[in-house]
């Protein structure tokens, strides 16, 4: 399998949990207002809010995140161009064409984050209970 192979595959699978984190409060709150039960599953709840707390720490701690140091890497074994910035900053600046300082990036994963956790509490996760056959 080739390096460049390899790195977008890296890039799709950051994508998806980039769409799982934005998607994913969507779908809560969304959820929520509509009745769908699914969208307060423990796991589902507890990987979300896992995920946007570490792409916030990251960020808060001024580090990149590790898929884009990978796919960096095996950008530069596939003799590619590698991101200056972070993913979602070079994603977004070329998208919307909006450049920015690092700590509005920040800022705004720490918003975020802050928002989940507002969902977190706003709309609780449930646990299935499981009955006791005794």
């Amino acid at each position: 399998m080739s390096y460049q192979l390899l790195a977008d595959a890296i890039l799709v699978l950051h994508f998806v949990i980039v769409l799982f984190v934005v998607g994913g409060l969507v779908v809560v709150v969304a959820g929520n207002w509509l009745g769908w039960r699914w969208v307060n599953g423990w796991w589902f709840r507890l990987a979300h809010l896992t995920a946007i707390g570490i792409v916030a720490a990251q960020a808060l701690l001024g580090q990149l995140c590790p898929l884009t140091t990978l796919e960096s890497w095996l950008r530069v074994q596939a003799g590619q161009p590698i991101y200056t910035k972070s993913f979602i900053e070079h994603w977004l600046q070329r998208i919307i064409f909006y450049e920015a300082p690092p700590w509005v990036f920040t800022f705004t994963y720490t918003v975020f984050a802050a928002f989940v956790i507002a969902a977190w509490w706003y709309f609780p996760p449930t646990r299935k209970r499981h009955r006791n056959n005794t």
